[in-house]
C-alpha cells in the first residue's frame, strides 16, 4: 500500500506521518518510510530539495522551478518509491507529484493544461493508494514555524519559496482542498487543528484498517466516522465582540498549544490580553517575551523584569528602539549590562547615541559580528570606521562570499545609501540576496528603486517591506500590480490614508481579510476604517487573524510586534 502526506508548510503532515509509521510498525506491519525524520531518503532528491530552497537561485523562474520540483520527485519515485514495495508492506512518502502540481498552478499560476502532461509523464502510472491531506488554518500553520524557528535558534537562511509572501500558503491550502474534491476516492483530509496525539491515532486507525483490509473500506469508515460540518462561527460585528472570541480562541489554544497562544498574544496589551499573558508566562517565556517588543504599557514592564534573567536577549531586544533617555529602559539596561552586554547591545540596534557607542567600543574585542550589525541606519565617519575595520578583519570584500559575512555587512549597511553602502550591498548580492535587499529599508533613491523593481517579482515579500508607508508613486505601482497575489502588498500601506490606499483595501478585502484591518492602524478609530473593520468581521467571523487585529483596536494597542500574523 503506497500512502501519501500532503499539506502546507507547517500543516504537521512531516510529524503526523513519522509518528504514524512508527505506530504501523510497532502492530508488525513492515513500514517504509520516504522522508523519515523529515529527509528524503534519497540523497539526490534531498539535493534537489536544497537546491530549490537556496535563497541564491532567486533567480530561478516558475516554469524551471516546476522542472526542478518534477525532478526531485521524479529521482524519489525512481529510486526509493518503486522499489519500496518489494520490502515493506505499507510505504509512505512525505508530499509526492501533487506538491510540484500545487506550487505551478496556485503557488505561480502557471495553466493546467501545460503542467498536467508534464506531471502524468513524471509518474509513469504510479498513483497512491491513498493521500491524507493534512489541513491547518495558514495562519496556525505559520505559527506554528515562527514558534519552532524561535525555538530551536534556527539561523537557516530565508527559503526562496518563502520570498513569494503569505499569500502563498493560502493559495496552496485552496490547490489541495481542491484537488481532495476531484478525487474523494483517493483522497481524505484530516483536520491538525486539534491535539497532535488525536490527529497521529485518528490516522493511524485509518491506514491500519487499510493495510489490514481495504483502502475502500477503510475510507468508507473514516467519512462515517470523521466527516463532520465544520462548525459555523459565531456571528461577529464589532471589535469587542471581536475581543471576546479571540480571548476564547486563545485559552482553548493553550491548553494544547501554550507557545501558539502566546505568539498570537504578541504585540497586545490590555484588558483580558494582560491576563493570559501573565498566565502564560510559565508555560511559553520565550514566546511571551518575544512578543513585547515595543510595549511600553505596565505589564510588559512587569513581564520583562520577571524574565530578564530567563530570556535576556529577548528582553534586551524588546526595548529595541527606546531611547536613552526612556526611564524604564535605561533602568532595566542599566540592571542588565555587567552580566549581559551583548544582549543590551543588540537593544541598541540603529542607535547613534553615546551609550550605544560606549557598549559597542567595550564589546567590539569579543563580539565584533554583534557589534556590527547594531550600525544599521548609522551614518558617520566613526560608524564607518568600525564596518571597515570588522571587513578588513573578515578578509576584506573577498570574504562576502561567506553568507553569514555577507548577512552581517547587509544589515549594518541597511537604510544607507552613501557611494561605499552601495558598493557593499552590491557585493554581498550573490551571497545574500535577501538581506542586501533588505537593507533598502528607509532608502528612496532612484538606485533603490531600480533594484526593487528588478526583483519585485522573485521576492515580493522582502521588497514590499523595504516601502512600508511610502508614498512613492512607484511604490502605488508596484502594489496596484501585485496586491492580488501578495499580502505585503497591504502591508506596506500601514497607516496611509489616500484614495489609492483605501481603494487597495477596498478591492481586496475578501483576500486579504486580515491584513486590509491591520493595515489600518489609527485609522481604524475612524468613520471609514470602523465600516470597513466591521464589514470584514460580519464576513469573515472564523477568521482567528482578524480577530486577533480587531481585538487590538478593542484594546487600543498597537500591534507593533516584529513577531506578526497574516
Amino acid at each position: 500500500m503506497f500512502v501519501v502526506f500532503e499539506g502546507i508548510d507547517g500543516s504537521g503532515k512531516t510529524t503526523v506521518s513519522n509518528r504514524v509509521a512508527q505506530k504501523l510498525r510497532e502492530t508488525g506491519l513492515t513500514v517504509e518510510h520516504l522522508r523519515e525524520g523529515g529527509k528524503f531518503t534519497s540523497n539526490v532528491t534531498q539535493a534537489i530539495r536544497e537546491f530549490g530552497r537556496d535563497v541564491r537561485n532567486l533567480d530561478l523562474t516558475p516554469h524551471a522551478e516546476f522542472f526542478l520540483y518534477v525532478t526531485r520527485d521524479v529521482q524519489l519515485l525512481d529510486e526509493m518509491t518503486r522499489p519500496a514495495p518489494e520490502r515493506a508492506q505499507v510505504v509512505i512518502a512525505d508530499r509526492f507529484l501533487f506538491s510540484a502540481e500545487v506550487l505551478a498552478r496556485f503557488g505561480r499560476g502557471l495553466p493546467e493544461d501545460y503542467v498536467r502532461p508534464v506531471l502524468d509523464a513524471a509518474a509513469r502510472g504510479l498513483e497512491p493508494d491513498l493521500v491524507v491531506l493534512v489541513d491547518i488554518d495558514p495562519h496556525v500553520a505559520r505559527a506554528r514555524r515562527q514558534v519552532a524557528k524561535a525555538l530551536t535558534a534556527d539561523k537557516r537562511p530565508p527559503s526562496r519559496k518563502g520570498q513569494g509572501g503569505g499569500g502563498m500558503q493560502q493559495r496552496f491550502r485552496a490547490g489541495y482542498l481542491e484537488l481532495a474534491a476531484r478525487d474523494t476516492k483517493r483522497w481524505v483530509i484530516v483536520d491538525n487543528d486539534r491535539d497532535l496525539d488525536t490527529t497521529v491515532n485518528r490516522v493511524f486507525s485509518l491506514l491500519q484498517e487499510a493495510a489490514r483490509k481495504s483502502v475502500k473500506e477503510a475510507r468508507q469508515r473514516w467519512r462515517e466516522e470523521c466527516d463532520t460540518l465544520a462548525p459555523v462561527p459565531a456571528p461577529v460585528r464589532t471589535p469587542g465582540e471581536a475581543l471576546e472570541h479571540f480571548l476564547r480562541w486563545i485559552d482553548d489554544r493553550a491548553t494544547r498549544e501554550p507557545h501558539v497562544a502566546a505568539y498570537f498574544l504578541s504585540g497586545l496589551w490590555g484588558r483580558g490580553v494582560d491576563e493570559r499573558r501573565q498566565a502564560l508566562v510559565e508555560r511559553a517565556p520565550e514566546t511571551i517575551v518575544g512578543g513585547l517588543n515595543g510595549l511600553d504599557d505596565e505589564v510588559s514592564w512587569t513581564l520583562r523584569e520577571a524574565l530578564k534573567e530567563k530570556a535576556p536577549v529577548r528582553v534586551a531586544r524588546s526595548v529595541n528602539g527606546f531611547p536613552s533617555a526612556h526611564p524604564r529602559a535605561r533602568k532595566l539596561r542599566a540592571e542588565m549590562v555587567e552580566r549581559f552586554p551583548i544582549d543590551v547591545l543588540s537593544g541598541f540596534e540603529a542607535s547613534d547615541e553615546e551609550e550605544a557607542w560606549i557598549l559597542r567600543d567595550r564589546l567590539y574585542a569579543t563580539a565584533p559580528d554583534i557589534v556590527v550589525g547594531t550600525l544599521m541606519r548609522v551614518p558617520g565617519a566613526r560608524a564607518w570606521a568600525m564596518r571597515e575595520t570588522w571587513l578588513g578583519a573578515k578578509g576584506g570584500e573577498k570574504a562576502l562570499e561567506n553568507y553569514e559575512t555577507a548577512r552581517i555587512l547587509c544589515k549594518a549597511v541597511s537604510g544607507l545609501d552613501d557611494d561605499r553602502a552601495w558598493e557593499l550591498r552590491k557585493e554581498a548580492r550573490d551571497t545574500a540576496p535577501i538581506a542586501a535587499i533588505s537593507s533598502l529599508y528607509y532608502v528612496d533613491s532612484d538606485k533603490a528603486w531600480k533594484w526593487r523593481e528588478r526583483w519585485l517579482e522573485r521576492a515580493p515579500k522582502t521588497v514590499f517591506g523595504t516601502m512600508r508607508r511610502s508614498d512613492d508613486e512607484r511604490a502605488w505601482q508596484m502594489r496596484e500590480r501585485l496586491a492580488a497575489v501578495c499580502k505585503e502588498a497591504i502591508d506596506s500601506i500601514q497607516d496611509l490614508d489616500g484614495p489609492r490606499a483605501w481603494a487597495l483595501r477596498e478591492q481586496h478585502a475578501d483576500t486579504w481579510i486580515s491584513t486590509v484591518v491591520k493595515s489600518l492602524g489609527p485609522l481604524a478609530t475612524t468613520p471609514r476604517g470602523r465600516a470597513l473593520v466591521e464589514q470584514q468581521l460580519t464576513r469573515h467571523p472564523g477568521n482567528v487573524s482578524l480577530l486577533k487585529h480587531a481585538a487590538a483596536i478593542a484594546v487600543g494597542a498597537n500591534v507593533r510586534s516584529e513577531i506578526v500574523v497574516e
